[in-house]
């Protein structure tokens, strides 16, 4: 199984406002001298790939300050967490050979750094120069790359090497990241296509796309950091945010009512009104697929089928072998109303320590054998002691994209009896929910809009 990062950007500021290749101005260079990896780029570019070392899309770990239970010494993130979407980690689930079945046809690998933008002999939050010689700046920069060519092997050394696509035909075509750059690794995250956070963003389904925007539009990198938002499970990160309000303002509509709520309701609970992906795994009881490997039960839906639930999120994060999710309160003003994604899996805990036991996917991917996968995990990490008893954890996922503006919400659907808010569960009192679900507060509006519509 395969678990997707964020992948860098590597090339440099020139590099990702050239519209085509054609307009870069190292062209006539590299057809003169080929490409050779960020070599190359530093002739025009020098530090970049120095600087992008200590970017989060390589160290896939930072210190966090918005998480409950964390060392604020230590680094967070998909290096070292364990968590029920994956079970595991860079550390644990290095990318490795899985062992052979009866009857495949030729090698598997896998690996939870599969999607890191280097070459695997220099891995994740390596430094020095063979590290910044791995750096695979086209992934995200061309638009030509051969994905084909990203794929694992061992060398003559038995070294487990991810290709990478260094041709001189897609170093030509070198230009702005687009969503086919960034979603290769960020739809695919989580065992497969739209499974972990299950959006797809597409002119269909997401309004940035039909305006033709593309991902760094709004994720716009200084340094090859990454502005990231507060998902409550997205902990690494570059020390920069991106929000709604940095294009949108605090009053983005002409309606003042509307304005009005923006006080204490996030942009994204009227304009994300659906999302995707997995709802629900077991990680202890795999499925047999028709490749002869398997794979962890899964349940999941596809994009614009789930509805989510709301909760307030004061972006400070709870963080519990049980639970992860947003923390906040109604009497809290730093709180807002945010939608998020309920997920629920099942893995092995510790009896002892209460605490969530990794698993190496290995063993179970080639025969089934979860406790095997644990015992591996443990070896691995060096826990000796562990007694482990399947159980349940919930983790709730920040609901950010898939934005709708035909679809958002309105008055309706929030202040009827049967709307999405569940007042009561928000930290509301019989009366208020009485007087949030009347007609009275928004029938006058709804008819004027209704009569214009009809």
């Amino acid at each position: 199984m395969i678990k997707i990062l964020f992948t860098g950007l590597v090339a440099g500021a020139v590099m990702a406002s050239a519209a085509f290749a054609k307009d870069h101005p190292g062209r006539e260079y590299m057809e003169k001298n080929g490409y050779k990896g960020p070599e190359t780029c530093e002739v025009c570019h020098p530090g970049k790939a120095k600087e992008f070392l200590s970017t989060v899309h390589w160290t896939h770990a930072s210190k966090v300050d918005n998480v409950e239970n964390t060392d604020p010494t230590r680094e967070y993130g998909m290096k070292n967490r364990i968590y029920t979407m994956c079970n595991g980690n860079d550390i644990v689930n290095n990318l490795k050979e899985i062992p052979k079945i009866p009857d495949a046809k030729g090698p598997k690998f896998s690996g939870c750094n599969t999607c890191h933008p280097g070459n695997h002999v220099s891995d994740v939050g390596s430094t020095g120069p063979e590290a910044e010689a791995a750096i695979d700046c086209l992934l995200c920069h061309s638009r030509e790359y051969d994905y084909s060519k990203r794929k694992p092997f061992k060398d003559d050394q038995g070294r487990v090497v991810l290709g990478q696509d260094r041709s001189v035909k897609a170093a030509l075509a070198i230009a702005k990241p687009t969503v086919k750059n960034c979603m290769t690794c960020h739809e695919a995250a989580g065992g497969g296509v739209l499974v972990k956070r299950g959006f797809a963003f597409t002119k269909e389904n997401d309004v940035h796309a039909a305006k033709g925007m593309v991902c760094v539009d709004c994720h716009k990198a200084k340094n090859h950091k990454i502005p990231t938002g507060f998902d409550p499970n997205n902990w690494a990160h570059d020390g920069v945010r991106v929000a709604c309000t940095d294009c949108h303002t605090e009053t983005p509509h002409k309606d003042a009512e509307y304005n009005r709520h923006t006080a204490r309701i996030a942009c994204q609970t009227c304009h994300v009104t659906r999302t995707g992906g997995a709802f629900a795994k077991d990680f202890t009881k795999w499925e047999k697929l028709s490749s002869g490997y398997y794979e962890p039960t899964t349940l999941r839906k596809d994009a614009n089928e789930t509805v989510p639930v709301y909760a307030w999120y004061d972006k400070t994060v709870a963080n519990r072998p049980d639970f992860i999710g947003p923390k906040g309160s109604r009497s809290d003003k730093a709180s807002r109303i945010y939608p998020f994604k309920v997920f629920q899996g099942k893995g092995f805990f510790d009896r002892k320590t209460g605490k969530l036991l990794s698993m190496d996917f290995a063993p179970p991917m080639a025969n089934g054998d979860t406790l095997a996968g644990v015992a591996s995990a443990a070896k691995i990490l060096g826990i000796k002691q562990y007694d482990p008893v399947p159980g349940w954890q919930t983790i709730m996922f920040g609901s950010n994209h898939l934005v709708t503006k035909k679809n958002a919400l309105t008055c309706n659907n929030c202040h009827a009896p049967n709307g999405v808010l569940r007042f009561k569960e928000l930290g509301y009192s019989d009366d208020e929910v009485k007087r949030l679900t009347s007609p009275e507060l928004y029938l006058q509006k709804m008819a004027e809009k209704q009569r214009e519509e009809w």
